[in-house]
């Protein structure tokens, strides 16, 4: 929690759920990735958080956008991005909104399936495209399974495909999956990115550029390496497989840029349990699953908690939000421990929730009112 969320909290005292998300600390993120890999290019992963504040102050950074829907293509413009500086990098558009975004002046597209690759032919001439592959998400703590990318040798012959159709065969990209904790994924996807470029070279195609996606990991209840760990190790297996002709390298941060500069505070609701003897207790949160805590299914991300009572002896806890359906139940088997004082009406804050909370969050789902957000 950084010093302005703590006086905020503090002073304004704001109705519960809420995220209270400190944009100076947006900027420390994003110069510190500058710093790791200096020779790429920054795209943030609009998706992470697409709030007003957020995105005009990257853009006065020189940030660029990878977005998702032609509607955040919108936000990014309407923040003062200028529409060069935005990847539409959704490889599953509607032609109408891929046409929207062309007419806008967004020049740079991906794709990972011929039938995407025809609609960029047709509702987009002569753009930059990239094709995004398959790769593996070991060590993802939110991996991306298979829903995007496709095999390497069909990524070959759609990338010389997109020649035929008049369209620049720009870059190969892939993700290694969000949360991503080992740097060796990075490694294993670029030499795998590497190869495949010297093929489409000798086929004629002069692929330039090289998305790394996202990935990048904040510290939840875990420690996690720093930046620069992967920035050496990104920045080591680039020179090892392409040598001295390094190719134009984008990255897509998202969690990393905004996660930690963003606390979401709640109000315990009920604390209860399920037998007399039950050594577990239910604590109940005015925020749950459906409120924006999304990435706790599976019990995935791990978000750490701070509460009135903290330094008092503690006891195991599920933690669960306040609506009517089961699944609505964030920790069960996470070895959860929380005070043992802790009350009804107490506030805990959940930290590192600046990302993936806003836009996860239902609307009034079972009356609730969607979670609050302050930017600071």
């Amino acid at each position: 929690m950084t010093p302005k969320v703590a006086r905020y909290l503090a002073d304004m005292q704001p109705v519960t759920p809420c995220l209270v998300l400190d944009v100076d600390r947006v900027e420390d993120n994003f110069r510190r990735l500058q710093a790791a890999l200096p020779l790429a290019r920054i795209y943030y992963a609009v998706k992470a958080n697409p709030a007003a504040p957020i995105l005009e102050r990257l853009v006065g950074l020189g940030s660029f956008f990878d977005a998702a829907s032609f509607q955040e293509v919108s936000m990014c413009l309407d923040a003062g991005s200028a529409p060069g500086a935005i990847s539409y990098g959704n490889t599953i558009k509607k032609e109408r909104d891929i046409a929207a975004a062309y007419a806008a002046g967004v020049r740079m597209f991906a794709f990972d399936s011929e039938a995407e690759l025809e609609k960029l032919a047709r509702a987009a001439p002569g753009a930059s495209v990239y094709c995004r592959i398959l790769v593996g998400n070991d060590g993802a703590e939110w991996p991306l399974s298979r829903k995007f990318g496709c095999e390497v040798e069909m990524a070959r012959a759609l990338m010389i495909r997109a020649g035929e159709l008049g369209l620049d065969a720009f870059g190969l990209s892939f993700h290694v999956g969000s949360q991503q904790t080992q740097t060796a994924a990075y490694e294993a996807a670029i030499a795998k990115v590497a190869m495949l470029f010297t093929d489409l070279e000798e086929a004629g195609v002069k692929v330039r550029m090289v998305n790394l996606g996202g990935g990048y990991p904040v510290r939840y209840k875990a420690e996690v390496p720093e930046i620069d760990d992967f920035g050496a190790a990104i920045m080591g297996a680039m020179v090892k497989h392409f040598g001295n002709s390094l190719p134009e390298i984008v990255i897509e941060p998202g969690r990393f840029l905004v996660a930690d500069a963003g606390v979401v505070q709640a109000e315990v609701v009920l604390v209860s349990r399920k037998g007399a003897e039950d050594p577990v207790r239910w604590v109940y949160l005015d925020i749950g699953r459906f409120g924006g805590l999304a990435e706790t299914e599976g019990e995935a991300i791990k978000y750490a908690f701070r509460t009135p009572h903290d330094g008092a002896s503690e006891g195991p806890v599920t933690i669960a939000g306040p609506t009517c359906d089961s699944t609505d139940t964030l920790y069960e088997k996470s070895n959860y421990r929380l005070p043992m004082a802790l009350r009804d009406g107490d506030k805990v804050e959940m930290l590192a929730t600046g990302a993936y909370v806003t836009t996860y969050a239902s609307q009034k789902f079972n009356g609730f009112t969607p979670l609050a957000e302050h930017y600071i």
